[in-house]
C-alpha cells in the first residue's frame, strides 16, 4: 500500500523567533482532505560529554513548557543553515566549556513526527578538555557530573524523561562498554 499523503496547499499561521506553525490541506491515500498542523524548526544538537571514568555531564534548567527543572545532556539549536558538527562543538563549549577529542556520530532523532519537522542529531563527545562555559544571554543551568550507568538507571526510571538525553545515554552505553 501507498502510504504517502501529499500537499495540496498551506498558509503560516504563526512565525515565530524559533518556529514557523503551518497549516495544510493534505490529500490521504484514500483521496479524502485533510488538515495537517505543521511545525517547522530548523533542528538541534545534543552533546552526552562523558571523560574517562564514565562520567557524563548533564545540565540542569528549567524548561519553561513543563515548569520544572529538567536534567538534559547539552544541546543546542541549530542555526538555519549551520553545520550540524560545528553546532554540536559550540553547544558543548557554550554550556558545559569542553572541548573534545572524539566526537562520535549517533545519529538523529525525530522529535515529533506527527507534528514537528524537529530534527535532533546526537553526538557522544570523549576526550575532554575542561574550559570555561559560556552560556546565552538569556540561559541559566547548572552542569552536573553523573556516572553512565547512574544516567542508565534514571532513564530507566523515569527520573530523565528528556527524549533527546534517554536516546543519548541508551545509545552512548554500549560504545562506552559500561556494563
Amino acid at each position: 500500500m501507498k502510504l504517502e499523503e501529499r500537499r495540496l496547499s498551506g498558509e503560516y499561521k504563526y512565525e515565530g523567533v524559533i518556529v514557523k506553525v503551518r497549516l495544510d490541506k493534505a490529500e490521504l491515500v484514500n483521496g479524502r482532505v485533510v488538515n495537517r498542523e505543521v511545525v517547522e524548526h530548523p533542528g538541534g544538537v545534543t552533546v552526552l560529554p562523558v571523560d574517562d571514568d564514565g562520567y557524563c555531564y548533564c545540565v540542569k534548567q528549567f524548561r519553561y513548557p513543563f515548569q520544572r527543572v529538567m536534567l538534559e545532556a547539552p544541546a543546542g539549536k541549530l542555526e538555519y543553515g549551520e553545520d550540524v558538527f560545528e553546532c554540536a562543538v559550540r553547544e558543548l563549549s557554550e554550556e558545559t566549556g569542553f572541548t573534545a577529542d572524539k566526537m562520535t556520530y549517533l545519529g538523529p532523532c525525530c522529535t515529533s513526527p506527527g507534528f514537528s519537522s524537529e530534527v535532533l542529531h546526537i553526538y557522544l563527545a570523549t576526550g575532554l578538555h575542561a574550559g570555561e562555559s559560556h552560556p546565552d544571554e538569556n540561559e541559566f543551568l547548572d552542569v552536573e557530573k553523573h556516572h553512565i550507568d547512574e544516567l542508565f538507571e534514571m532513564c530507566m526510571s523515569g527520573q530523565i524523561d528528556d527524549a533527546k538525553t534517554l536516546i543519548a545515554v541508551l545509545k552512548a552505553r554500549p560504545i562506552l562498554h559500561v556494563d
